[in-house]
């Protein structure tokens, strides 16, 4: 079809103004007032409140300078960072002010632009820059950005002295990127800050970012400082942040930046609030451990080139007794490795220097050493341990650095590392099943506690394991300890219902799942018809075993079956953990005595 002439000309006239768009100077967007505020609501997590928004700007919409990243990247190029801020910063209270709503009022400021803007307006002069937009001081919380660049730390906390006795407050963006500074924290006392979205994603899976979480959280109580997660995209990271007890959390989960002030949270966010579950933590134990490498252990020492002389060598280690060890390395990388004591008994032999003094080291040395990268975890440091050569317990070990000369180990250090990280995990995880333990478990009913979550916590215990254990072995008693783990596991949400083995074959079960009866159902059955399986095919037949009872006497056993007392908990019902244990322990000896596989204390539920 043929475009006619006029509509020829108005695409040319379209096309020149959007070429002229995209070639517009930053300097042109400042003087044609050409910014746009965004706003991205700021919720409080225990109710789902909008507790206020975070002025976000935006540049003239389709163009190369739209998003705040390319607007400042211009700004630096342009000389008018501080310019584009505080533009920033009148299109975020004239926009606020427009929309009239309540709440506060985030405004990004880099400590360097409030320090000018203060000693350029003055103090009043500020005042009365916020009462001709009508907006109260009261409301604006002064986000710092770009923590980096404070230069005159004792100036920036006058300034901000002087706002707050005005009603103005403080917080720190992004606290934890790696340019925030804990001393920023600890001497301009913020009253919020905000924690770098680094942090929030995938917390749900990652222990040590969780330890993280908790660790702010506790400074955080030490500085008197309200923390706001940021950069919360799912309801499993809206779940964790809750129930670290973070108070206030922003994310596009809770809400995406836009032109207007969002007055509520979305459907998906206000049902996760609602619903008020305490989020299932991931496993805190091996944390620690997932943390312990080699390069901790690492000793910084010199090396020798392989072609050292044997009295050079003796030389080396008489002047320094406290030299374990020597790495031969050429070329950056290490080929062997000799061991003080074994070297010095050598050496010390008959006519041996007279022999061999003037020859290379090299044909002395131990040319296969242990080698470790620096990173090497926990799990192959056990497996060193347990391997069939273990001359690295007198001779050390070399560490390496991408397969570069690093530093040296001994075997004494590379023992006591990981025992004392298998002591520590012991404290927090059964070493059967890999599931918490004692200390997981009670953090967790305390977290239900304190979040008034209803829950059921059901104690776990097999039925006539004993006798089985007595008469198959350990061996396969482990196996169907394992087999209430899997099946456990198998049947739990592991979003919302928390699984520990506190020891033996009794295990805890902490759901917040509404279906939790129908679980407990599988779950008995499951375990059931996988135990029998455990068990020969006589005993099969039979429907049991014959075995010594507590008292010595030979009697008849029943197949291992499972059996789980509930107790459904209200909030306000149990002050403390060890009250909910004690109640899941009285109910777990009436399903056993029962033998009914599922037994739910009279009185709590319809």
């Amino acid at each position: 079809m043929a475009v006619s002439t006029p509509a020829l000309e108005a695409m040319r006239r379209s096309l020149d103004r959007a070429v002229q768009t995209q070639t517009q100077t930053l300097r042109h967007i400042l003087a044609r007032r050409a910014l746009t505020a965004h706003f991205q609501p700021i919720v409080r997590l225990r109710d789902g409140v909008v507790i206020g928004h975070e002025s976000l700007i935006r540049g003239p919409a389709g163009t190369r300078l739209e998003m705040p990243d390319a607007l400042f990247k211009a700004a630096a190029a342009e000389g008018l960072t501080n310019e584009l801020e505080l533009a920033c910063v009148d299109q975020g209270l004239e926009s606020w002010s427009r929309h009239g709503v309540g709440g506060r009022l985030f405004l990004n400021v880099s400590a360097q632009a409030i320090v000018q803007m203060v000693e350029t307006m003055s103090l009043p002069g500020v005042m009365q820059a916020l009462a001709k937009v009508e907006v109260t001081p009261g409301s604006i919380v002064v986000e710092l950005t770009e923590h980096e660049r404070v230069t005159d730390l004792g100036r920036l906390i006058e300034v901000a002295n002087g706002l707050r006795a005005a009603g103005l407050r403080f917080a720190l963006d992004d606290f934890g990127d790696g340019r925030s500074s804990l001393r920023l924290w600890a001497e301009l006392h913020p009253e919020i800050v905000k924690i770098d979205r680094y942090f929030i994603h995938r917390a749900h899976e990652r222990a040590l970012k969780v330890q993280t979480l908790r660790g702010l959280t506790r400074l955080a109580e030490t500085f008197g400082t309200t923390l706001v997660a940021e950069g919360i995209e799912t309801e499993d990271e809206l779940e964790v942040v809750r129930g670290l007890g973070i108070e206030l959390g922003q994310g596009w989960f809770l809400g995406r930046p836009g032109p207007v002030p969002a007055p509520a949270v979305p459907g998906a966010a206000a049902a996760v609030i609602e619903r008020n579950s305490v989020a299932v933590l991931p496993e805190l134990t091996r944390a620690a451990a997932a943390d312990f490498t080699v390069e901790r252990i690492v000793v910084p020492a010199p090396v020798l080139d392989p072609s050292t002389a044997v009295d050079e060598v003796g030389r080396f280690f008489a002047a320094d007794p406290t030299r374990r060890a020597v790495a031969l390395v050429d070329d950056g990388r290490p080929v062997g490795l000799i061991n003080r004591q074994s070297f010095v008994d050598r050496y010390a032999r008959p006519y041996f220097k007279e022999l061999n003094g003037r020859k290379p080291c090299l044909l002395f040395a131990n040319t296969t050493p242990l080698l470790l990268d620096k990173h090497t975890g926990l799990d192959a440091m056990t497996a060193v341990l347990t391997s069939a050569d273990q001359r690295y317990l007198a001779d050390g070990f070399i560490v390496t650095d991408g397969g570069a000369y690093f530093g040296l180990g001994t075997g004494e250090q590379l023992v006591r590392i990981v025992t004392e990280a298998r002591i520590e995990a012991a404290r927090h995880a059964n070493p059967l099943t890999f599931l918490p333990g004692n200390i997981p478990l009670s953090e967790h009913i305390e977290r239900l506690l304190a979040g008034r979550a209803e829950f059921v916590a059901c104690y776990c215990d097999l039925n006539d394991f004993k006798p089985f254990n007595d008469l198959y072995g350990y061996w396969r008693g482990d196996d169907m300890i394992r087999l209430v783990a899997r099946t456990l596991a198998a049947h739990c949400d592991p979003r919302r219902d928390f699984v520990g083995h506190v020891g033996g074959d009794d295990f805890v079960v902490l759901f917040q799942s509404d279906d939790w009866i129908e679980r407990c159902e599988r779950i008995v059955t499951a375990f059931d018809a996988g135990a029998i399986q455990l068990f020969d095919e006589a005993a099969r037949q039979r429907g049991g075993i014959e075995a010594e009872d507590r008292h010595g006497v030979v009697r008849f056993f029943p197949c291992t079956r499972l059996a789980i007392g509930a107790v459904p908990v209200a909030p306000g019902r149990f002050q403390r953990a060890e009250q909910v244990a004690s109640a899941a322990a009285a109910a777990k000896h009436k399903a056993k005595q029962s033998r009914q596989g599922l037994a739910i204390e009279v009185g709590s539920v319809d």
